[in-house]
């Protein structure tokens, strides 16, 4: 029993149960180590044998050095201080900043009047709108502006249809494992079943249908309601890229069993191997090519400013597209995302930036582009910087970087690596990562975090961290590891 049973209305036996069953490896026990190293290094720079702490353990751009880019800060810079905006001061406005974005600024105010007002719970109407007609230009298909909700981030969205999904304990969501622990640990809150299937990772993280039949079927049939399938495209923590193919087949698959898809799409825009296919675009083009059949199939796509080349996660900015839902549950989500009265202004406004960026022949194209392209290219060259030093250490192995800003490399240990874990009562995984993040600084999260195969094991790293020297040290680490260990 806690120690403060008597003295205070909540003790750990007596609060909601649901609440410490969750878990969230990507802020759990070594990102609260590393924050503490980060701390001792700042008091007294010589107590650890390196200069800074890496936190690759979460997607978080610009805390790693990732630059904003200039056009939306300037018209967020604006829409923060609308005096730049006055008559009075235009002369010193245009000095400051291109006139494309001192029109954009003016657009964005005359749309949401103050981003220091409530907005429409879904999200000012006419960002909505840009919304749409990103959408459609990115799919080839229409998108309607009233099914679209800007939201707190993509996570809030993800918590708004689970709540609405998760009608008792007994029902299940599909999830694919290794995934990102916000779905399993929204359902732990939720007292709902997360239903595992597993990603092929000899087959670059892909998903085998075959696989998916089974497991509905063995799910339903030991009583759980499954009603709805997760996917994460392109893929957190395994960066993974699905094809059309594979798509199409999911979207098969949840028409057949009546499933909710839930499209997590907020990489879209990192991906390295072939090219980005949204949901929505291959359901349109069944529907097409069956009219009637997958009509009913309902989907809801989600997107962020938080990843990508916008990386502003701090924004908290985001939306999600419904597609195929009964009309009477919108009006139930509508609802749910009212009780929050609205997302922050400020976030819709940037993602308005994110879907609708400066256009060719305008003043603030060139240098956005060239920003987006390095950006972009610095990833990449991390990604494979990463993955070529992977395939240079024992017992590692990490497929090709396809996309997202994540890397999932699986490490085989020695005996001894398993013997000392087991004396600290901790998986091989974890007293792995904290070694390391106690030898070198670099802090990332064990597989175990996210699921994986029994008897494998894994850990995730960002390649967001600038420069390739922080990967030398986690080559020297390994190698001086497994050597401690290795009898």
């Amino acid at each position: 029993m806690s120690s403060t049973t008597q003295l205070r209305s909540l003790n750990y036996d007596n609060i909601n149960p649901h609440v410490k069953a969750a878990k969230y490896a990507v802020r759990g026990e070594l990102a609260v180590k590393a924050e503490a190293i980060r701390r001792e290094i700042e008091l007294d720079p010589s107590s650890h044998p390196f200069d800074h702490v890496i936190f690759a353990n979460i997607g978080n751009p610009q805390q790693l050095d990732q630059k904003p880019i200039t056009f939306f800060r300037q018209v967020l810079s604006l829409i923060q201080y609308p005096d730049l905006l006055q008559e009075s001061n235009a002369e010193v406005a245009k000095q400051l900043y291109p006139e494309d974005a001192l029109e954009r600024a003016k657009w964005l105010l005359k749309s949401v009047k103050s981003v220091g007002a409530y907005s429409h719970s879904q999200g000012a109407p006419p960002l909505r709108d840009s919304v749409a007609k990103y959408i459609e230009q990115r799919d080839g298909h229409p998108a309607d502006p009233e099914s679209i909700y800007l939201t707190t981030g993509a996570s809030s969205g993800v918590n708004t249809l689970l709540h609405v999904i998760a009608a008792g304990p007994n029902t299940g969501v599909m999830i694919p494992i290794p995934q990102y622990p916000l779905y399993t640990a929204t359902l732990a809150l939720l007292n709902a079943k997360p239903v595992e299937y597993f990603l092929e990772e000899h087959a670059q993280w892909s998903t085998n249908c075959d696989d998916l039949y089974t497991v509905i079927e063995k799910a339903r049939s030991d009583g759980t309601d499954v009603r709805c399938i997760c996917v994460i495209n392109p893929g957190n923590p395994t960066g993974a890229s699905l094809p059309y193919n594979s798509i199409e087949d999911i979207i098969k698959f949840a028409a057949e069993k009546k499933l909710v898809i839930m499209a997590d799409e907020v990489y879209q825009t990192n991906v390295f191997i072939g090219e980005f296919v949204s949901f929505k675009k291959v359901l349109r083009d069944l529907q097409k090519k069956e009219p009637g059949k997958y009509d009913n199939v309902e989907l809801v796509s989600f997107h962020s400013t938080s990843k990508g080349m916008v990386g502003e996660c701090g924004q908290r900015g985001g939306y999600f597209e419904l597609v195929g839902f009964d009309p009477k549950v919108v009006q139930e989500i509508y609802k749910f995302v009212s009780i929050s009265l609205c997302p922050p202004v400020g976030g819709q406004c940037l993602v308005e930036l994110m879907v609708n960026p400066p256009k060719e022949g305008e003043p603030s194209f060139d240098l956005y582009k060239k920003e987006y392209d390095d950006i972009y290219n610095g990833l990449k060259t991390r990604a494979y910087a990463l993955h070529k030093a992977f395939g240079e250490m024992e017992g590692v192995e990490s497929q090709d970087p396809q996309g997202a800003m994540y890397m999932f490399p699986t490490i085989k240990f020695p005996q001894g690596v398993v013997a000392a874990a087991e004396k600290l009562g901790k998986k091989p995984d974890e007293f792995y990562c904290m070694e390391l993040l106690k030898a070198t600084g670099v802090c990332v999260v064990p597989g175990s975090g996210f699921g994986q195969v029994d008897g494998t094991w894994h850990f995730r790293t960002t390649f967001l961290a600038p420069g390739t020297d922080w990967i030398g040290r986690i080559v020297e680490f390994h190698k001086n590891f497994l050597n401690t260990y290795r009898n």
